[in-house]
Formats: structure tokens, C-alpha cells, sequence
């Protein structure tokens, strides 16, 4: 396959660039930074990954690169872990509904059309609950700013429905658990031996590792099968004390000194709403599809990412 991948640098992204090409495919990941593209994807390591400078907001020259590739990947948004100034609000907004809107415009215009879109979207759609289960079929509890953003991100990608032969699969992501992202600043209190429950503990950790995230996105490409909104998260969500537990765990690190509210905030921003508020997500159509898990326990997936470290 010809695969377009846009925020292929990020965390997720540079996982799923690398499992592309070591199954034989030819990649085009679309970035602002071009030098920070190639210095991430060395030609001489990666042969099959093509840069495409692009303007994400904005129509351009770069729309024509999506014509005769056979899936495109939207993963791009400006970062959830800083502060929410109304500036970068703009910005976390804008980076996903108008550049989800510009790339359906591409595909829309190209001369032969890509047979799927896999654009993301993420489990903040729902609102944060101690209390609910959500599943694909849930609606959002509440409408929090999270929740505002993925909605307007998804639906800018369901515009794509109105083009013929074009297949769409939005996997709602959890938190994302691997050698970077939020986790990797997480890890500082428990390095101190100063880590604990976040927060009350209470709040839901709903997580997938991200080699198993790469794996559905993979799966998503190639299985025609799979249409429509997917959980991407692991099968068995936690409270986050346990989650802080099993960290403790594979760190050989006590975990029995809660970390305050204000300590995840100064680490995470703004973002840190993201673990101090949470909501209990399963993967209800993964599951029922037969999706395999390679880390399918928050033990697993943390004793994973320490040993990575």
C-alpha cells in the first residue's frame, strides 16, 4: 500500500510510520517541519518514507500528494499538554476540525481516491465519569472542552462519507501508554520514590498501549471489514491508583504517596485533565471482532514501557 500519514513525527505517529514500512509500505508523512520529518526518517533507514511539506489548515499544492495513495492516516493536533491559553484552545481546536476538513477537501479532489480514511479522534469525546461505562454506542455525558473538540473533529471527518468509495474508521484513542507521550513525565514523582495514586485515584484510567494502537491502525487500513467509530483502548480499565500501582510495580518503586493535583498540573498543563478526570471506555467492537492484544493488562503494558525505557 501507499499510505498518507499526517502527524507521523508525534508519538503515535513515528510508531505507526515505522510498522508501516517494515510491512513493505510506501509512506508519505505530511509535515510542517520537513527538516524535523527527514531527521526523524533518515533516508538511509527508512528508504519507503517520503516527506510532503504541508500546510494543515490550509488548502495547497500538498493535496495533490493524496491522489493514488490507498489510505490515508489523520493523526495531527496540536498537543493537549500545555497551557490552555485561548490562543492555543485555538489552536488544539482548529489543528483537527479545519485540518481533518482540508484533508477530506484533498481527497475529495483527487484524481484516484484513496479506498480509507482512519482519522482519529480520542475518548475525551465522552466527558469524564466515575460512575458511567462507555461503549462506541455512548453518547458524551457532558460537553467539556475535551468533548467539544472531538466531536468537531469527527465531524469534519464524516464528511468523507459523502465521497464515493471511500471507507472511514475513527478510533476513539485512551490514553496512550509507551516510551514518550504523557506517561513519560508521569514517571518523575515515582523516580524520587515519591509516587502515589494521582490525584483521588478514583477517576478511570482508560489506556492501550501504543504498539497495540499502531496494530488497530494498521488493522483499520487493510480490514475492509472495519467502518465506522472504534474505542481504541486496552480491555481492561482501571482506577488510576491501580494504574499508579502497577507503575510503582515495574519501576521497583514504592507507590503509596499520593501526588498531588497541582504536581501532574505544573508537569501537564492544562492537559492534565486528561488523567485527574477520567472515563471507563471498552473496546466493545474490538472485542467483538476478535482483536488480539499484545499488553492487554495495565501490568503488562507498564512493565513494557519501563523495559523500553
Amino acid at each position: 500500500m501507499k499510505v498518507a500519514v499526517t502527524g507521523g513525527t508525534g508519538f503515535v505517529g513515528s510508531g505507526l510510520v515505522k510498522a508501516l514500512q517494515a510491512a513493505g509500505h510506501e509512506v508519505l508523512v505530511f509535515s510542517r517541519d520537513a527538516a524535523k520529518a527527514r531527521r526523524i526518517f533518515p533516508a538511509a533507514t527508512f528508504p519507503q518514507v517520503t516527506t510532503v511539506t504541508y500546510t494543515p489548515q490550509t488548502s495547497g499544492d500538498w493535496q495533490a500528494a493524496i491522489s493514488g495513495c490507498d489510505g490515508v492516516v489523520n493523526l495531527a493536533g496540536a498537543p493537549i499538554s500545555e497551557r490552555w491559553t485561548a490562543a492555543h484552545k485555538r489552536a488544539m481546536m482548529d489543528s483537527r476540525k479545519v485540518g481533518t476538513e482540508k484533508l477530506v477537501e484533498a481527497i475529495a479532489q483527487a484524481e484516484v481516491k484513496p479506498k480509507v480514511l482512519v482519522s482519529a479522534s480520542a475518548i475525551g469525546y465522552y466527558g469524564t465519569s466515575e460512575t458511567a461505562t462507555f461503549d462506541e454506542s455512548s453518547d458524551p455525558v457532558k460537553s467539556d472542552f475535551l468533548s467539544q473538540i472531538c466531536q468537531a473533529w469527527e465531524a469534519a471527518a464524516l464528511q468523507v462519507q459523502d465521497i464515493e468509495g471511500v471507507r472511514l474508521v475513527i478510533p476513539r484513542i485512551g490514553i496512550v501508554l509507551g516510551d514518550g507521550g504523557a506517561l513519560e513525565r508521569m514517571l518523575t514523582p515515582f523516580r524520587l520514590f515519591a509516587g502515589g495514586p494521582i490525584g483521588s485515584g478514583k477517576q478511570w484510567f482508560s489506556w492501550i498501549h501504543r504498539d497495540d494502537l499502531v496494530a488497530v491502525l494498521m488493522r483499520a487500513l487493510t480490514d475492509e471489514s472495519m467502518s465506522g467509530v472504534y474505542n481504541a483502548t486496552a480491555p481492561n480499565p482501571v482506577r488510576m491508583a491501580q494504574a499508579c500501582e502497577a507503575l510503582g510495580q515495574a519501576l521497583n518503586r514504592p507507590s503509596w504517596l499520593p501526588v498531588p493535583d497541582f504536581v501532574i498540573e505544573a508537569l501537564l498543563g492544562d492537559g492534565a485533565v486528561v488523567v485527574l478526570e477520567g472515563q471507563q471506555v471498552l473496546p466493545k467492537h474490538l472485542y467483538a471482532e476478535g482483536f488480539e492484544y499484545q499488553y492487554p493488562t495495565v501490568g503488562q503494558a507498564m512493565q513494557a514501557v519501563v523495559n523500553a525505557l
